[in-house]
């Protein structure tokens, strides 16, 4: 075997392969970085009220909304028409360092069987009409 200068075709096709490897290798890295930046990770209120979830990070809080609750939420805009105690919902934001929670965004979560008011009363009237099978 011969171990002088390398031969153009193989140097060419060694640099190429160099070349690919650096460019998948920066694409994974890139890919990563952009996935870790947008994890909103959840915490249920009783976790944040503990001190479990970290401060001034972007994170998900979801639970139900109950009366006379510890726990502090701050939100500026118009909450949703199923925003009400009872009420599941899933709220993003801040949480600062005095443990009030910022939301910049509350969606109201509502059960399996919920239509919308425009539907209702289409749907009872079809339920109405509709043939019955015993």
């Amino acid at each position: 075997m011969k171990w002088g200068p390398m031969k153009p075709h193989r140097r060419r096709r060694l640099i190429l392969i160099g070349g690919l490897l650096v460019a998948i290798g920066s694409a994974i890295g890139f890919t990563l970085q952009a996935l870790n930046n947008n994890i909103n990770l959840f915490y249920p209120p009783d976790q944040i009220v503990s001190g479990q979830a970290p401060k001034n990070e972007r994170i998900r809080a979801g639970g139900m909304v109950a009366d006379g609750s510890t726990f502090e939420m701050r939100y500026e805009g118009i909450l949703p028409d199923l925003f009400r105690e009872g009420q599941g919902i899933v709220a993003t934001g801040y949480l600062t360092e005095a443990g009030h929670f910022e939301a910049e965004e509350v969606l109201a979560k509502h059960d399996e069987n919920y239509m919308p008011p425009e539907l209702a009363g289409i749907a009872q009237m079809t339920s109405e009409t509709a043939p019955r099978v015993d």
